[in-house]
């Protein structure tokens, strides 16, 4: 059968998968809405979790990052991995044992303010939707490419699916919709790992194979890396493996990118919200190690895969004639994500360091179709003919590696189920966000359950229609958009998260001050550097690791201010003292 054909079977028996769990986990109280009424157990906790988290980034964007970039792409991996254990020692067990419902709730109660609570809900949904576009776009890649309909399209098709099981089952059922997604997801993601690590070094085990030698060929017996060095400077790019290369990272924008990465994921909201989703502390704590458990397991392969795609990709398409190029590329062509421009007329693929042209391939035509490609300004001063997305290489990894075209179905329907599971989560943050946090806890505090479900399901449509809009118009690739999220949210969140459990004294004027610069900062720095062509003026610090310097600066802010007000009520200060410490010596986690 087809690619096509496979990709149908593969989708449809997934996404129906999801809807018949959607339909079972039909909620009618506002509890089994925003958390899954409380009763998750730790193990389908962990899988969820892990699926909220391993988004269209971690699944897509995350190895083609690694394999376009080498050493430097690793701060996403370090990035978001170290950042889920500082999420799972730090805060998961405190505001679990807090027992709200969101982020909001959680700072407009310990900072006893409905102004923070407000400011919090601002940041949530401007966090989330950032987030959320990404995961839009990912759907939209995976659409155009295997069931060869237009971008726009596909992101209608994704619309439409997480509309009708985030609003049926919440919470509850995007919970175990995701147990679902993660196994989808991580099936896909393994077997052709572990296919093309067999392939390229005679051993199935990815860890193993990314740092052993090459079975066969003109390279057999000589490292994979060494010869990813060989091939990369032969090009024109850096080693591989090389840290900190000319041209590329400093080491401290490495370091911020790393760091905003780490402590973005601890203040975001829709994995916050998940320790809520559990019956006590202990199990939030399970959750937490089976989540970490099943993330590494992904995070693990993802630089095998990288180095795997690069390997096979350079010699497939270097110095070959176009009129001989290999299937993968001229099927990926179709989609705008690859161009080729004959620079020099002479019918042969050159793909060395450098962009090919100014600006992006993009189609115009009639909806549904492909049309003609558009490329502006193809005449640059470099060598390079061939622009590639990066987003495409796991995608497009199992037919670069000729895999069957199975295979290549299943890492479709596995890069549908992260970007879904992802976006679901978010919406529904959206949704709790707008319905209970503004609506429920400052608009109408006589609001019935019947009437907070219903607007919670209408907020979910009017954010999957938002973030439908972002798919669309994506304002960058995926990985990109999501480093963004993870910047806003560590400069607005984690300070006033880490200081509401750890520090008494913190005031709600502190929290509230230091929130608004420290997003409003990074925002600003993101916006100018990335919209308003400005130039990256503080020490060299990137728009993806600016979140740092947020932080820092919300911290300082946060901290000065308390120490210049009045101290907190002496209830809120016993309530800080209670989340940190069990009632009594030896008391159950449970509490």
């Amino acid at each position: 059968m087809s690619i096509l054909d496979w990709t149908y079977i593969m989708v449809g028996v997934t996404f129906s998968l999801y809807l018949s769990i959607a339909w079972i986990s039909m909620v009618k109280t506002t509890k089994g809405f925003y958390v899954a009424g409380g009763g998750v157990g730790p193990l389908a906790n962990g899988m969820a979790t892990a699926a909220d988290w391993m988004s269209a980034a971690s699944f897509i964007s995350m190895a083609g990052l690694i394999s376009f970039m080498g050493y430097t792409g690793s701060i996403y991996l370090l990035g978001w991995t170290g950042g889920y254990v500082l999420l799972a020692l730090l805060i998961a067990p405190y505001l679990r044992k807090f027992g709200k419902f969101t982020v909001p709730d959680f700072i407009g109660d310990r900072y006893y303010s409905n102004a923070a609570r407000f400011i919090a809900l601002i940041c949530v949904i401007f966090v989330s939707f950032t987030y959320v576009a990404g995961q839009m776009r990912g759907v939209g890649i995976v659409f155009s490419r295997f069931l060869e309909v237009d971008v726009n399209t596909g992101v209608l098709i994704g619309m439409a699916l997480i509309f009708f099981y985030a609003s049926l089952g919440g919470m509850k059922g995007i919970t175990y919709t995701q147990v679902a997604q993660y196994i989808v997801l991580i099936i896909a993601y393994l077997v052709p790992a572990f296919a093309i690590s067999q392939q390229i070094t005679g051993t199935a085990i990815p860890q193993l194979g990314f740092g052993g030698t090459i079975a066969e060929g003109s390279h057999g017996g000589q490292y994979l890396l060494e010869t990813l060095n060989k091939l990369n400077t032969d090009l024109g790019f850096a080693e591989y493996t090389k840290p900190f290369a000319e041209g590329g990272k400093s080491m401290l924008d490495v370091f911020c990118i790393t760091m905003a990465l780490m402590v973005g994921t601890a203040g975001l909201p829709h994995v916050i919200v998940r320790i809520y989703t559990v019956a006590n502390v202990r199990s939030a704590r399970l959750s937490a190690a089976f989540a970490l458990l099943f993330i590494a397991v992904l995070y693990t392969t993802a630089p095998a895969i990288a180095s795997f795609a690069r390997y096979n990709m350079i010699n497939s398409i270097s110095s070959v004639p176009y009129s001989k190029a290999p299937t993968w590329l001229t099927n990926w062509e179709k989609t705008g994500l690859i161009a080729w421009v004959d620079k020099n007329h002479d019918g042969i693929i050159n793909y060395s360091e450098g962009q090919p042209f100014s600006g992006k391939p993009e189609f115009v035509g009639e909806t549904g179709s492909f049309g003609q490609l558009i490329v502006a300004n193809p005449l640059t001063d470099n060598d390079n003919e061939l622009y590639i997305d990066r987003d495409i290489m796991v995608l497009a990894n199992p037919e670069i590696a000729n895999l069957p075209n199975w295979v290549i179905a299943l890492v479709a329907a596995g890069g549908l189920a992260a970007a879904l599971s992802t976006a679901s989560g978010l919406l529904l943050v959206i949704s709790s966000a707008i319905s209970h946090d503004l609506y429920y806890r400052l608009i109408n505090r006589n609001a019935s359950e019947k009437q907070r479900l219903l607007m919670g399901r209408l907020m979910i449509g009017v954010a999957v229609c938002v973030a439908g809009y972002f798919g669309i118009h994506p304002p960058g690739f995926v990985a990109q958009v999501v480093a963004f999220a993870f910047g806003l949210a560590a400069s607005s969140f984690f300070p006033v998260i880490i200081l509401g459990i750890f520090s008494k004294s913190t005031t709600k004027e502190g929290a509230i001050a230091g929130m608004v610069s420290g997003i409003l900062f990074t925002l600003f720095y993101i916006i100018n550097i990335k919209y308003l062509g400005g130039t990256a003026w503080f020490f060299g610090i990137s728009a993806e690791g600016i979140g740092t310097v947020g932080m820092l600066l919300n911290f300082m802010i946060t901290l000065t201010i308390s120490r210049l007000t009045p101290p907190p009520p002496l209830d809120v200060q016993e309530m800080v003292e209670s989340i940190r410490y069990p009632r009594g010596a030896g008391a159950r986690l449970n509490q």
